[in-house]
C-alpha cells in the first residue's frame, strides 16, 4: 500500500540454471519465518520465471541517507540488529557453504578480470584459503551476501525488526558470522562513517555474545575476501560488458580492501594481493576500459 494505493512489483528473470526466481521464493518464505520484511509473494510462475511480489517500499537506505545523513546511525543500528537476530536462526535450507576453500576460489575473479596478468591466481588463492583456514571462525550462519544500502528498505513507520525490508537475496548462502555485517559497512557504493562502522561491529559482536577482539581478524578476512571478489567482479562488469561506470567505484573496494589486510593477522595475505593487483590508478581504469 503506497499514498492509499495497492502496489506489487513483477520480477521476470527467465528460468536458468541459478533457478532464480525459485531460489528466492524459498528463502523469502523462510525470512518470514523467522520475523524479517521479505516480500510475500502472491504468483509464481516457475516455468516462465515471473512473480508477483509485494512491495516493501520506496526508499532504500542508501536514498534516505542522502536527504537525512543525521540518521546514519539509527538506520545501521536497525541492519546491524537484523543481523543479529538472523545470526541466531537455524534454518536448514539447501544452499552452498562459504568455506576456505570455497572463500579462495570466489576470488579467483580478481586474478582473472582485475589483475593485469593470470599468473597470480594460485598465489591469491593459496594465501586466501591460509588466512581464512586461520582466522575465520568455522561456524556458518545464514548469509543474504548482498546485504548494503541499496538493497534495504527503510521502514520507520513499523516497528523493531520490520523496519528493514529486504530485498536481492537469491543468492544467499551459509558464510562465518559477519559476512553480511562486513557488506553492510564496507559499501561499495557508499561511505559508511567510521566510527558508525566501529560501533556497529561492537554491537554485533555483544549481540552474538563475542568480544571485539576475538572477532577483529576473523571480520577483516571476511571483508577482504568480499572485496576482493567484488574487485573482480566490477572489472569483469566493465572490460567484457562494457559496463564502465562499475570504474568509478574501484578506488573505495580498494580503500576498504587495504584497510581490512592491514590487520596484523592478515600481514602475509597483503603481501600476495599487493604483489598480484595493483591499485586502481589511472593506468588500471585504462586497462580495465575506461572510454
Amino acid at each position: 500500500m503506497r499514498n492509499g494505493v495497492s502496489v506489487a512489483i513483477l520480477m521476470d528473470d527467465p528460468p536458468s540454471a541459478t533457478q532464480a526466481t525459485e531460489r528466492f521464493a524459498l528463502i523469502a518464505d523462510a525470512l518470514g519465518s523467522v520475523g524479517l520484511a521479505a516480500p510475500q509473494i502472491w504468483l509464481h510462475d516457475k516455468a516462465l520465471g515471473i512473480m508477483v511480489i509485494e512491495d516493501l517500499g520506496a526508499t532504500d537506505f542508501a536514498v534516505h541517507l542522502r536527504h537525512a545523513p543525521q540518521e546514519e546511525t539509527a538506520l545501521y543500528e536497525a541492519g546491524t540488529d537484523l543481523l543479529g537476530h538472523l545470526h541466531g536462526c537455524h534454518f536448514t535450507l539447501p544452499l552452498t557453504t562459504i568455506t576456505a576453500d570455497v572463500a579462495a576460489e570466489m576470488i579467483s575473479l580478481a586474478a582473472r578480470h582485475y589483475a593485469p596478468t593470470p599468473v597470480a591466481e594460485r598465489q591469491l588463492h593459496d594465501a586466501m584459503r591460509d588466512a581464512f583456514g586461520s582466522v575465520v571462525k568455522p561456524n556458518t550462519h545464514l548469509a543474504l551476501r548482498d546485504f548494503h544500502a541499496e538493497n534495504l528498505i527503510w521502514r520507520p513507520h513499523k516497528a523493531a525488526l520490520d523496519r528493514v525490508g529486504l530485498l536481492d537475496f537469491q543468492d544467499a548462502c551459509y558464510a562465518p558470522a559477519g559476512y553480511d555485517l562486513m557488506s553492510l559497512l564496507r559499501d561499495a557504493r557508499r561511505d559508511v562513517d567510521p566510527r558508525v562502522a566501529d560501533q556497529m561491529i561492537a554491537r554485533f559482536c555483544a549481540t552474538i555474545g563475542e568480544p571485539v577482539s576475538a572477532m577483529s581478524a576473523h571480520l577483516a578476512c571476511v571483508s577482504a575476501q568480499r572485496n576482493l571478489r567484488i574487485l573482480g567482479i566490477f572489472a569483469r562488469l566493465a572490460s567484457d560488458m562494457g559496463k564502465t561506470k562499475y570504474l568509478t567505484l574501484l578506488p573505495r573496494v580498494w580503500g576498504h580492501l587495504m584497510h581490512d589486510l592491514g590487520h596484523p593477522a592478515l600481514c602475509d595475505l597483503k603481501t600476495v594481493v599487493l604483489d598480484a593487483l595493483p591499485p586502481p590508478d589511472a593506468a588500471t581504469i585504462k586497462r580495465l576500459g575506461a572510454p
